[in-house]
């Protein structure tokens, strides 16, 4: 049985559709993280987990304990749900301390002085904030800030910590150092994530798995690396970073392989396996206009064409862009462009022709009508 349920959740805000029948499973221990654009329902999905919003149809449990249900009329209180949270904004208390800010929490539960000391001290030992328990909470550099509102959540052992873009007002630099920590804390800690971001880095550095969602609709769950490199569908593809992809049709099939003639293939078309499809593309067909696609630190680039090496494409290499650690070239292909990336150290001349391989297992495969 999952540790964190979620079955089924609808929420509307008047005549818009915030979720519509969104099914979650979450593991004990587990960084989860929910993923997509701004109003994707994300934000929702999290305060309807927390208590912080009402259901307007599914249940959410916590092991055996139903939180809320319509149904059943159950609906538990955040404060009993047993649950941290860190909002975006932080939400210090200006006129505590330090040590005020993080003990809030036990004094609402009537907890005595020497357990507040204790637990307080423990905290903030474990953000890093030692000697800094008598500081006004405004007097805090942004990264200090959010280190109390990670105590303050975690000060009471929540057996669950939600965090709404709690990284999203830091600088970039301060941004990557508490992307880091934020990971350490959580494998020191043990307590279960859910982690809300519209930032993919964030995404797919912190979590063990991910949900992408899209218009209050669950897209995909999988681990970072399946929903980057095995998107279920072309929203998850585009969501998640750069795309090198082209149009062509298929124009075989069998021995499990799909063979697709796109423009500039040296007249031999390209081979995919057909467990590189998306679970939702369906069957292809001898004929069908397709989308192939690729991401471009996957594609190698030659020269001179190699021999024995299949998926071959021949393109001109038009612009190169130097940005530290690698290049973002600009290649053109029947009258197309498109963007390649390679590490620093690999350079090409522009003008010249290269070719472009492909490597089978790294592609996948679309009906031409999820391209747009």
């Amino acid at each position: 049985m999952s540790f964190l349920r979620v079955r089924n959740l609808h929420k509307n805000f008047g005549s818009v559709t915030a979720l519509e029948d969104l099914t979650l499973d979450i593991h004990e221990g587990e960084f989860f993280t929910l993923l997509g654009a701004s109003g994707c329902g994300k934000t929702t999905t999290l305060r309807l987990i927390g208590g912080l919003e009402k259901p307007d149809g599914g249940e959410i449990y916590l092991g055996d304990l139903c939180l809320a249900s319509q149904t059943q009329r159950v609906f538990v209180n955040p404060e009993k749900r047993e649950m941290g949270m860190v909002f975006q904004s932080y939400a210090l208390w200006p006129h505590m301390t330090v040590f005020e800010n993080v003990a809030y929490p036990l004094k609402l539960r009537w907890e005595k002085k020497n357990i507040i000391q204790q637990k307080v001290n423990a905290a903030l030992d474990l953000v890093g904030l030692q000697g800094l328990e008598d500081r006004p909470a405004p007097a805090l550099s942004g990264g200090q800030q959010q280190r109390v509102a990670l105590a303050r959540a975690l000060v009471f052992s929540p057996r669950v910590l939600l965090l709404d873009e709690p990284l999203s007002n830091l600088d970039a630099r301060l941004r990557d150092e508490m992307r880091q920590e934020l990971k350490a804390l959580q494998r020191r800690v043990g307590v279960t994530m859910v982690f809300v971001t519209h930032d993919q880095i964030e995404g797919l550095s912190l979590s063990d798995r991910i949900a992408i969602m899209h218009r209050g609709q669950l897209l995909q769950v999988g681990t970072p690396e399946e929903v980057y490199h095995r998107p279920a569908a072309a929203i998850v593809r585009d969501f998640l970073g750069k795309t090198f992809s082209l149009v062509g049709k298929i124009v075989a099939t069998g021995d499990n392989l799909l063979r697709v003639a796109v423009p500039a293939s040296a007249d031999r078309p390209l081979t995919v396996p057909e467990r590189c499809l998306p679970a939702t593309a369906g069957a292809f067909a001898v004929g069908q206009n397709v989308l192939l696609a690729i991401r471009p630190e996957k594609v190698t680039v030659w020269d001179s064409a190699p021999d024995g090496k299949p998926n071959l494409v021949q393109a001109t290499l038009e612009s190169a862009h130097f940005l530290g650690d690698r290049y973002e070239y600009t290649v053109a292909i029947g009258g197309e462009k498109h963007l390649m990336i390679l590490p620093a150290t690999e350079t090409h001349r522009v003008g010249a022709r290269i070719f472009l391989e492909l490597k089978p297992e790294e592609i996948t495969l679309w009906p031409a009508a999820e391209s747009v």
